[in-house]
C-alpha cells in the first residue's frame, strides 16, 4: 500500500468522518442523539437529502443556505469538514500504512470535536470522552499486537494512569484550575501520547500549557477577559496532543538512533 494511496484514503475518510463530527458537536451538548433523527434544516424542518449532504460541495453549491427556504448555513460545517481532512492526511503522513493509524485517527477527531465543545460550552462530555479512550485503548493494543512494542503500550498505560492522578490531584486541590472533564480528558491524553513515548507526553503537556498562557495572556492584554475568566483548558490540552502526534514519533525515533 503506497503512501499516496494512505494520504488520499484519509483524506476522504476525513471529510466523511468530519460531517459526523459536526453532528457530534452540535448535539451532544444538548443531551440530544446523534444517531436519530437524521439531519434536518432547524428552521423549516426539511431532511437534508443525501445530495445536500456532501462534505463541503454541497455547501458550496447551495451557497451556504438551505435549498428549501434559504436559512443561512454556518460557515462553521465546511470548516469542521475541511479541518478534520487535514488532520487526518496529518495523521497519514505521519504514520503512513502503520498499524497504529487508526488509533491515531480516532484520537485527532476525538480531540478536534471535544476542543470544539470546550470552546462552545466549556464542556467535556464524558460520553465523548469516554468512547474515544475505549476506542484509542483497543485500537492500540490491537497495533501492539501487530508490532509487538509492548514496552510502548506499558508506557501508555503509565502515563495514562499518572496523567489522571496528577490532574485529579489539581481538580481536587482547586476545581477552579481544573474541571473534572479535563481529569477525564487525561485519560486519552496520557495513553495516546505515551503509546508514542516519552518526548511526546513532554510536547502534549508542555506544548499545552504554552498555548494555553499564550491565549489567555492575548486575551488579558485585549482586556477580553480577566483573571476569574474560565478559559477552554480542553482546546488546549487538545491542541498540545496533535502537535505531539505529529512532532513526537520523529523526535523519538531520533533519539532512539543517538
Amino acid at each position: 500500500m503506497t503512501l499516496g494511496f494512505v494520504i488520499g484514503a484519509c483524506a476522504l475518510l476525513g471529510l466523511a468522518v468530519g460531517s459526523f463530527l459536526n453532528v457530534v458537536i452540535y448535539r451532544v451538548p444538548r443531551r440530544e442523539s446523534i444517531v436519530a433523527p437524521g439531519s434536518a434544516c432547524p428552521d423549516c424542518g426539511t431532511p437534508i437529502s443525501s445530495r445536500d449532504n456532501i462534505p463541503i460541495v454541497s455547501w458550496l453549491l447551495l451557497k451556504g443556505r438551505c435549498r428549501s427556504c434559504g436559512l443561512r448555513i454556518s460557515p462553521r460545517y465546511p470548516l469542521v469538514e475541511a479541518t478534520t481532512a487535514a488532520l487526518f492526511v496529518g495523521v497519514a503522513i505521519r504514520f503512513g500504512a502503520h498499524a497504529a493509524l487508526p488509533a491515531y485517527l480516532v484520537m485527532v477527531a476525538g480531540l478536534f470535536a471535544l476542543a470544539c465543545i470546550d470552546v462552545e460550552t466549556r464542556l467535556l462530555p464524558r460520553r465523548t470522552v469516554y468512547v474515544v479512550f475505549g476506542l484509542v485503548v483497543a485500537l492500540l493494543v490491537v497495533a501492539t499486537v501487530a508490532t509487538g512494542h509492548w514496552r510502548s503500550l506499558v508506557l501508555a498505560a503509565s502515563f495514562s494512569a499518572a496523567w489522571f492522578v496528577l490532574f485529579y490531584a489539581v481538580n481536587r486541590l482547586d476545581q477552579r484550575l481544573l474541571g473534572f472533564g479535563d481529569v477525564r480528558l487525561a485519560l486519552v491524553l496520557g495513553f495516546g501520547l505515551g503509546w508514542l513515548g516519552v518526548p511526546a507526553v513532554l510536547i502534549g503537556f508542555f506544548g499545552a500549557n504554552l498555548v494555553g498562557a499564550a491565549f489567555g495572556l492575548g486575551l488579558l492584554v485585549a482586556r477580553r477577559a480577566d483573571r476569574t475568566t474560565p478559559l477552554p483548558y480542553g482546546a488546549f490540552l487538545a491542541i498540545g496532543a496533535v502537535v505531539a502526534i505529529f512532532v513526537g514519533p520523529s523526535l523519538h525515533l531520533h533519539l532512539r538512533s543517538l
